[in-house]
């Protein structure tokens, strides 16, 4: 396995390097995720291309400002709490390689073909391969050195998010037919045509809501990646938020208050290690530690609590108590300044503006039999910005490229047009490969970078 030396010239240039590579990541991220919510506009010749993209772009901005950084810490969690802060101080060069690499090549390849593909997916593979990849790097056994519930929360939100997309898409599209009486909703666009405006002004309002709440979940998951990144280039300045209440006096009495609950109830391998930055945390005088290396120990500590909000075996009041003091430590280390915000709602706006075509015309006509009609375009849009929107606020990453596919698809069999097979096969292929291969890809790098 190769090694990174933290203070070395090769470790500086891999993480610039890393920060180049996220931002590209996000990039290509608009080529996938953000042209469905302009697909139904430009399609239907509602918006101009540009026009489009550029007002998708101010709703996604929007959406990140507004939509917190829940979602952005929920993919960080997935990680084991050495990689995010190695004892040796040694920054994430490998993780981040690992994690950057696997998830935009494999974003890359599907969008070439024209498959919309879920960057969520590529994104989460890769953060699982890394801490299977850092199980074996350490020699521990899967069952106890991988955050598993974490995990299967991840996954049974991208899981459930679709088949509610396809199921509500269905249902709104039988409603709209029933009290909507407009010719003009059902029938497949005209090429250089614009709709009836009362439709135009509909399908607009449904990609301002798309784009807002892709903004909102969405836009979240580079802000997390980024932070990993920046922090790992300059951790002096960033390791800590240095606008958090939370006083390093707070700290170590919350780490003194969790000792007794993580030596219990913690199942997990890195027991050791949580212990052992709580005791530093708690018997320290005076702000003597480094930045970074009281960012890792205060992660240290949120696994440990973590694992004993998870635990069954632990008491209503222990759970409660452990989710308490994880809530009062998290702003300490969990947060995004304003520019990482906007560096991530500018490189999905602009991936967008670049790459729209190939996902708009998938979307359009590849999903069904016959061409997409205002009415399904809306219905797929507005069932998928209420999910996308609430799983944002909730701290649950969903996929935008799946639930508007499957809302479009719904739309398809409600409106007895039927599904495109052959691209419904691609899709679906996309859809059951992408986290086997991340996964597989991810933990193999790390393993080798570690």
């Amino acid at each position: 396995m190769l090694h990174f030396d933290p203070s070395s010239a090769t470790s500086l240039v891999a993480l610039c390097l890393c920060f180049v590579l996220v931002c590209v990541f996000e990039f290509a991220n608009g080529f996938h995720d953000t042209a469905n919510a302009v697909a139904t506009v430009i399609y239907t010749n509602s918006l101009k291309p540009t026009v489009a993209v550029v007002w998708s772009g101010l709703m996604n901005l929007l959406g990140v400002i507004l939509g917190g950084i829940s979602v952005a810490y929920a993919l960080v969690e997935l990680l084991p709490p050495d990689v995010l802060s190695p004892p040796s101080g040694n920054p994430a060069v490998p993780m981040l390689v690992a994690l950057f690499g696997t998830a935009l090549a494999w974003n890359l390849m599907t969008w070439w073909f024209g498959i919309p593909n879920s960057s969520s997916h590529c994104v989460i593979g890769s953060l699982v391969g890394i801490a299977i990849g850092d199980s074996f790097v350490h020699a521990r056994e899967l069952g106890h050195s991988v955050d598993w519930s974490q995990i299967w929360k991840v996954l049974r939100a991208l899981a459930v998010s679709p088949l509610l997309g396809f199921v509500g898409a269905l249902l709104l599209y039988f409603l709209i037919k029933s009290l909507v009486k407009m010719p003009e909703m059902y029938k497949a666009p005209t090429p250089e045509q614009k709709p009836n405006p009362i439709v135009r002004a509909v399908l607009v309002l449904t990609c301002t809501l798309v784009s807002f709440s892709h903004g909102s979940n969405d836009g979240q998951k580079s802000i997390g990646l980024i932070m990993l990144t920046i922090i790992g280039i300059m951790p002096a300045a960033f390791a800590l938020n240095p606008a958090s209440p939370v006083s390093i006096e707070q700290i170590r009495q919350d780490a003194h208050q969790a000792l007794p609950l993580v030596t219990q109830y913690d199942r997990y391998s890195f027991k050791g290690d949580a212990v052992a930055s709580i005791n530093r945390l708690s018997q320290t005088e005076g702000p003597a530690e480094a930045p970074s290396e009281l960012r890792g120990d205060v992660y240290q500590v949120l696994s440990g609590l973590r694992s004993v909000a998870a635990n069954p075996a632990a008491s209503d009041s222990d759970r409660k108590l452990a989710s308490h003091l994880a809530s009062e430590l998290r702003p300490t280390v969990e947060y995004a300044p304003g520019w990482v915000r906007l560096l991530s709602a500018l490189c999905l706006g602009i991936g967008t503006m670049v790459g729209y075509k190939r996902i708009v015309r998938t979307l359009g006509e590849g999903i069904g039999t016959t061409h997409l009609t205002p009415a399904q375009g809306a219905a797929s849009e507005v069932v998928g910005a209420g999910l996308i929107m609430t799983a944002g606020y909730t701290g649950l990453p969903v996929s935008t490229t799946h639930i508007i596919t499957s809302g479009v698809a719904g739309t398809m069999v409600a409106a007895g047009s039927g599904i495109n097979k052959k691209m419904l096969t691609k899709i679906v292929m996309a859809w059951l490969l992408t986290l086997p291969v991340t996964v597989c890809v991810a933990a193999a790098v790390f393993y080798v970078l570690a």
